[in-house]
């Protein structure tokens, strides 16, 4: 059996459980955390085939403390390490496979150590001792800089400690992305909660740098997808990101329809009733250098969707202006789910509507 530790955005804790057993059969939630899950599965990583976690960890050892003992949290962790360096740490019967199976293209690795989700510095001499006993085992240099591979020992404050391996090798999403643009497994997560089927007529009226449309096309595989945005920088990105991609682009028979314009217009774009679910993250502030409210955007906003929404349509939007957004809904639109989360240290929710039966737009 495998161990993994999945890392996500705080909230969503409910939906990745049922992701999790959804496409695992079989599949043992050890821990089911606020951003983290700990589950064991008889899959290997490379079959996994999940896109909701912002990282994914192998578990080599996993260490039971005193639960929220905050006061010995480095206590905790170095005290795992020298177990580890010493065996006497509970094992992965796989253990030694995890951290000598490295890519061939891998040389050097480094150490990240991690108390209650912030950075920790670890005592040098323990340090050393724990790179060396990696560095035996893995055959691998040790590269504080710019490592190959990672190695993570981890405390949460739930009680216990984990030392494993990272899987997913890349950059940050912070240091990646675009100001405002959605982080992968986020924009994910909103085209999962749609429902979205491959048949489906799908649009993003606030596409930005296009997170949304591209985790809908590659994942969900919808042939049809209309994205607007009247952001130029944002727009002239999307249009860039999307040509000529095979399975992804704007030709005559790619999936993504994009239209440079404000949503307002998407009415006589695209027609009444012709939209199946609507996915989109929406300004929380001023919408573009208009001087209107956030309520009379989403009120428009709103208008606009009741137009464009065929029957039992669906729309899943991000918003952290809850009352806005709920007003401006009014009784024409259900709130089928409220999901709170955490997004760059801000609070936010992703809302999933549908229309009321019988009832009109005020």
């Amino acid at each position: 059996m495998n161990v993994f530790y999945g890392a996500f955005i705080p909230g969503l804790r409910e939906i990745i459980a049922q992701i999790v057993r959804e496409r695992l059969p079989g599949v043992v939630i050890l821990k089911l955390l606020d951003g983290a899950i700990l589950f064991e599965t008889q899959c290997a990583y490379d079959t996994l085939n999940f896109f909701c976690f912002n990282n994914i960890f192998a578990c080599i050892s996993v260490m039971e403390t005193v639960p929220n003992a905050r006061t010995a949290s480095t206590e905790a962790l170095e005290a795992h390490i020298k177990a580890l360096v010493h065996n006497t740490a509970p094992q992965s019967p796989d253990a030694e496979f995890i951290i000598s199976h490295n890519s061939k293209k891998f040389r050097t690795f480094r150490i990240a150590a991690s108390l209650e989700n912030k950075p920790a510095a670890l005592d040098e001499k323990i340090r050393l001792e724990a790179e060396q006993y990696i560095a035996r085992l893995s055959g691998l240099d040790v590269n504080r800089s710019r490592p190959d591979a990672e190695f993570w020992f981890l405390y949460r404050s739930e009680g216990f400690s984990i030392f494993m391996k990272r899987l997913t090798l890349r950059p940050s999403w912070e240091k990646t992305l675009h100001p405002g643009e959605l982080p992968p497994p986020l924009a994910w997560i909103l085209c999962c909660l749609g429902n979205l089927k491959h048949s489906d007529a799908v649009l993003d009226p606030f596409c930005g740098y296009g997170s949304i449309p591209h985790a809908a096309i590659k994942y969900f595989h919808i042939t049809k997808f209309f994205a607007c945005d009247n952001n130029e920088k944002a727009a002239a990105y999307t249009a860039a990101r999307f040509k000529n991609r095979t399975g992804l682009g704007t030709g005559p028979d790619g999936p993504l329809v994009f239209h440079k314009t404000d949503f307002r217009s998407l009415v006589s774009l695209l027609g009444e009733k012709s939209i199946d679910a609507i996915i989109t993250d929406p300004p929380w502030g001023f919408y573009q250098d208009a001087a209107q409210s956030i309520e009379q955007l989403y009120a428009e906003m709103f208008s606009v969707f009741d137009t464009l929404l065929a029957e039992n349509g669906r729309i899943v939007i991000l918003s952290a202006r809850t009352d806005e957004l709920l007003r401006a809904a009014g009784s024409r639109f259900t709130v089928q789910k409220h999901i709170p989360i955490l997004l760059s240290g801000k609070k936010t929710g992703i809302f999933c509507f549908m229309v009321t039966p019988g009832m009109e737009l005020a």
